[in-house]
């Protein structure tokens, strides 16, 4: 478990493929202190378990071929810099909000302009994401925890401070750029809840005048006795 608050920007040192999947070799001084073999670190938001400690500073990871195909470890090359993140431990400050570190899907970062002492990103997403996503809800992108700004039909919007921006990878992004995203798993649990009390429906943002189909109402809620 983690917190989205990035410790430290890594830097990729090598990346080797196989058959079997891949192997990070990453530098990080400040996560290396007291790490050791089995230890969980969020590389970009994805929970990875070190295999090997190297020289001072550097450890290895073994990524599987699922992990490279739904997120966007396959692209980083040798120089590429990381969030990384240790796991949280029991007594610590929750400064973001609860990341798994298990992937749901990408994004793409469709546009970034600045508005005061703020960089905005739209980073557009599929529906099946942005179904889970709320304004001033949080999100995870490449392991940063953010706060929701707008959530429109096919993307998404959040605003970073000067702070985020220089000591993440964000600050290295550019339109056209993929990053890995982790919706709050409490809305994934509700809608299973629901779904689970009301078999068969369908869950709808919005119910169109005369729409006879069977999506969930506040009625139907109500008769649950969730409202």
């Amino acid at each position: 478990m983690f917190t989205g608050l990035v410790e430290e920007l890594g830097e990729i040192l090598s990346r080797q493929h196989s058959s079997n999947g891949a192997v990070l070799s990453i530098k990080g001084e400040l996560v290396y202190s007291g790490l050791k073999l089995g230890d969980s670190v969020a590389v970009n938001g994805v929970c990875l378990t070190v295999s090997r400690l190297g020289p001072p500073g550097v450890f290895y990871m073994d990524v599987m071929p699922e992990t490279l195909r739904r997120t966007n470890l396959h692209e980083l090359q040798r120089g590429s810099k990381v969030n990384l993140e240790r796991a949280l431990r029991a007594g610590d400050r929750m400064g973001g909000h609860f990341v798994s570190g298990h992937i749901d899907g990408t994004g793409e970062i469709l546009a970034q302009q600045r508005e005061g002492n703020a960089l905005v990103f739209r980073i557009g997403a599929p529906p099946r994401l942005l179904r889970y996503l709320v304004e001033k809800g949080s999100v995870a992108v490449d392991g940063i925890s953010l706060t929701v700004v707008t959530v429109e039909k096919d993307f998404f919007s959040v605003s970073l401070i000067p702070h985020t921006a220089a000591l993440t990878t964000l600050g290295y992004k550019r339109a056209g750029d993929r990053v890995n995203l982790e919706v709050d798993m409490l809305a994934k649990y509700l809608e299973k809840l629901l779904l689970a009390f009301f078999p068969g429906r369908r869950l709808e943002e919005k119910r169109s005048e005369g729409d006879s189909g069977e999506g969930i109402t506040l009625s139907m809620l109500q008769e649950k006795g969730f409202i």
